[in-house]
This record gives structure tokens, C-alpha cells and sequence, in this order.
């Protein structure tokens, strides 16, 4: 049986894309960031899709590449907002195991404050922004989680080792 690897979610700033290269430098195993996927597909910046095609067609092109991608034997690292289509959500929930890097907004916050390519954060007000996205998102992250980590307090390696205890005894789980 063919190790499943694991798909990460998270709101901007969680970790996903750090975390996610240590994981697979650990498992020996590709990497691949969905929104930099994107970008090279779509030969332009995310911010550059925002304002030709608006968030919705930026949704749209999440949802294609996240169709391509989600089965393939990579550590996939989504982009924030991947939850708020039902389409990405049933696609996350049927290609287990699927890792929930949590933190509070303002920690969030100061990790990613004054980073140009967020561009739903690129207006200002980060922290409330953040608040206002995690209050929607969150019971949307939590229907798709495997496993939570929250990313607060620890390091990048430390959230990298809690990832590779859970995916042991997830693969060591009757019925997989």
C-alpha cells in the first residue's frame, strides 16, 4: 500500500508552505504549494489574478489545480481560503490525511503583516481581517481535518515532528 501523504490547511501565515517542505524533505516525498502551482499555471502573481479575475477566479483555478493535485503522491500545501468552496472541501475530506495548522490571529498577524502577495489582507487592518476570516473559515477547516496542530508556540520542526507522529498512527489505523 502507497504511504498516503499529507494534505495542509490553514489560514495565511499558519505555516502551511514552511511546514510543509520540512515534511517533505522528512518523508522523502515532492512538495507542491497550490497557490505557487497556480501562479506558474497561470503566469501571473496572486495578486495579479485577484485584480484580473476577482476572487471568484481565483477560486476557480484553485479548484482545478486542487482536482489535479489532491490524489498525487505530494505534500500539498493549499492556500487559505482553498475551504470556502463545498467542491474543495468534499475533494479534501475524500483524500485523507488532511492537517489543520491552526493559530490564533494575532500570531498570524505578525508573521505575515506587510506581505504584498496576501491580497486579502494587501488593504491593511491585517489582525481584524484575520479575525473576520477565522471566524468563517474555522468550523469550515475543522469539517476537513484529520488532525489540528496549532502552530503557536511551536517550531516550524516541532509542528513537522507532531505531523509525523500523527501520520504513523494514521497509517497504523485499522481499515486504511
Amino acid at each position: 500500500m502507497q504511504r498516503r501523504l499529507p494534505i495542509l490547511i490553514g489560514l495565511m501565515g499558519a505555516g502551511k508552505t514552511h511546514i510543509g517542505r520540512l515534511l517533505a524533505r522528512r518523508l522523502q516525498a515532492p512538495f507542491i504549494d497550490l497557490d505557487e502551482w497556480i501562479v506558474r499555471q497561470e503566469g501571473m502573481s496572486i495578486p495579479e489574478i485577484f485584480e484580473r479575475f476577482g476572487e471568484r477566479g481565483f477560486r476557480e483555478r484553485e479548484t482545478t489545480a486542487l482536482r489535479e493535485l489532491v490524489a498525487k503522491p505530494v505534500v500539498l500545501a493549499t492556500g487559505g481560503g482553498v475551504v470556502m468552496r463545498e467542491e474543495n472541501r468534499h475533494l479534501l475530506r475524500r483524500h485523507p490525511p488532511v492537517v489543520w495548522l491552526r493559530a490564533e490571529p494575532e500570531v498570524l498577524a505578525k508573521r505575515i503583516d506587510g506581505d504584498a502577495n496576501r491580497p486579502l489582507i494587501a488593504s491593511g487592518g491585517t489582525l481584524a481581517r484575520l479575525e473576520e476570516l477565522s471566524a468563517v473559515r474555522t468550523p469550515l477547516y475543522q469539517s476537513c481535518a484529520d488532525f489540528i496542530v496549532d502552530t503557536d508556540m511551536l517550531t516550524p520542526e516541532q509542528a513537522c515532528q507532531s505531523i509525523l507522529d500523527f501520520l504513523s498512527s494514521f497509517e497504523a489505523a485499522p481499515g486504511e
